[in-house]
């Protein structure tokens, strides 16, 4: 088939190569194009390596509108929540096209409700479908084509024959497929999210309980991960979650929850639990100096929202950075990746040093704080941070460290629930 992508999520990168990479011909407009540095899809090595290939063979080209030829298929599309206004501007252009209908067309942005529904009253001749985004950053590839069952809001018979042809290679089964009206596999995403999201909370909640009673959460974490009714995923303590995407759907789910005048409170709580959570290292840190932080120098290793990205959407590094400013804090930031982004938002200022080492950032620091669980935090170098911190003080807000090691070093260690 001659497949058409739209966006530049890093959903458009996974779906792009995979259905390139199993002979169909895929075309990705440029409409939106962006720097590099704002790709979501070139951020993931293993997608972007596999685009390359695709592309230097062909089966991926890269086109203008114009370009897109008269006979595709199907036309996929894949927005952030910020994007919509420019993804209906794209539909109401391909309106003017001389194409024949009906086509079939993959809404995979992250919209809400109803955004299927906005986007298919501009063509209504064609047959929609809405997939959600189930892309993990970090693990894009494998957490696509690991899914067990694909939800899929489809409300039509042809459109549902074409949409399995499409995927066939990468969901061959019949029985891989939860098809459901479009509005119920939109509901359905905001779900699971809002499920992610209160087992996030849900554990961050009993780690602020155990510490205060002695109690090593990450003990209570292995006993709750070990049975089978719960499982292990989403399941860690730290300095709260971020993303565009997956605080979007939790917001939009809330909203939606409190719009229908339902008296349920739990996601309000999960995400005020979330919020309060992003400033548990700042609390410690205070707690620590018995609130005397003016002119400390604070290191801080890790700014996107998760490990293997870039993005700093409603990561806790803002939430950080403000408290500590506020007390009159320098701080240090390392991040492997996400330092262009931070300066994007916070610029060059005296009181924010971008720190290419990690062990630059803690030269002369006051204390080390551990905000993304990036691979080369996990056993750093001891004695470098005992030789060049001004006060030995790791919090770690991703459990990450062992803290009986830490503390054998010479370390006063804080982390979350430990």
């Amino acid at each position: 088939m001659n497949i058409a992508v739209f966006g530049q999520t890093l959903y458009a990168g996974v779906m792009a190569a995979l259905l390139a990479e199993y002979g169909h011909q895929v075309f990705w407009c440029d409409l939106l194009k962006k720097p590099a540095s704002e790709q979501v899809y070139a951020q993931d090595q293993s997608v972007q390596q596999l685009l390359e290939k695709l592309h230097q063979s062909g089966a991926i080209k890269y086109c203008t509108f114009a370009a897109i030829p008269l006979d595709v298929d199907a036309y996929f599309f894949s927005f952030n929540p910020t994007e919509q206004l420019q993804g209906i501007e794209i539909l109401k252009a391909l309106k003017q096209r001389t194409i024949s209908h009906p086509k079939l067309m993959i809404n995979a942005s992250t919209l809400g409700l109803h955004g299927t529904q906005k986007f298919a009253e501009l063509l209504p001749e064609d047959d929609w479908v809405y997939v959600p985004d189930v892309i993990q950053e970090g693990n894009a590839l494998r957490s696509l084509t690991q899914t067990s069952q694909l939800v899929v809001g489809c409300e039509s018979d042809r459109a549902k024959h074409v949409l399995q042809e499409l995927l066939r290679p990468l969901f061959p089964r019949e029985q891989q497929y939860l098809f459901m009206p479009v509005l119920d596999a939109e509901f359905t995403k905001l779900s699971v999210s809002g499920m992610l999201a209160t087992r996030i909370s849900y554990i961050n909640d009993l780690a602020v309980v155990a510490e205060k009673l002695g109690i090593d959460i990450e003990h209570v974490r292995q006993g709750l991960a070990a049975d089978s009714r719960i499982g292990p995923s989403y399941l860690y303590p730290g300095a709260g979650f971020g993303g565009e995407n997956f605080s979007h759907d939790v917001q939009t789910l809330a909203s939606t929850v409190s719009g229908t005048g339902a008296k349920s409170q739990l996601l309000a709580q999960v995400w005020e639990i979330n919020e309060q959570q992003k400033e548990i290292l700042f609390r410690k840190l205070w707690n620590h100096f018995q609130g005397d932080l003016k002119d400390k120098v604070v290191a801080i290793w890790g700014a996107s929202f998760k490990e293997n990205t870039a993005r700093i959407q409603q990561s806790p590094i803002h939430a950080m950075l403000k408290a500590l400013w506020a007390q009159g804090v320098i701080v240090k930031l390392h991040d492997p990746q996400a330092l262009s982004e931070i300066e994007k938002v916070y610029g060059q200022r005296d009181d924010l040093i971008y720190c290419q080492d990690q062990y630059e950032a803690v030269d002369d620091a006051h204390a080390l704080c551990i905000l993304t669980a990036w691979k080369q935090y996990w056993c750093p170098n001891y004695q470098i941070l005992k030789k060049t911190m001004q006060h030995a003080l790791i919090l770690d807000g991703r459990n990450i460290l062992n803290p009986e090691y830490v503390k054998s070093q010479g370390f006063a260690y804080k982390g979350v629930g430990r």
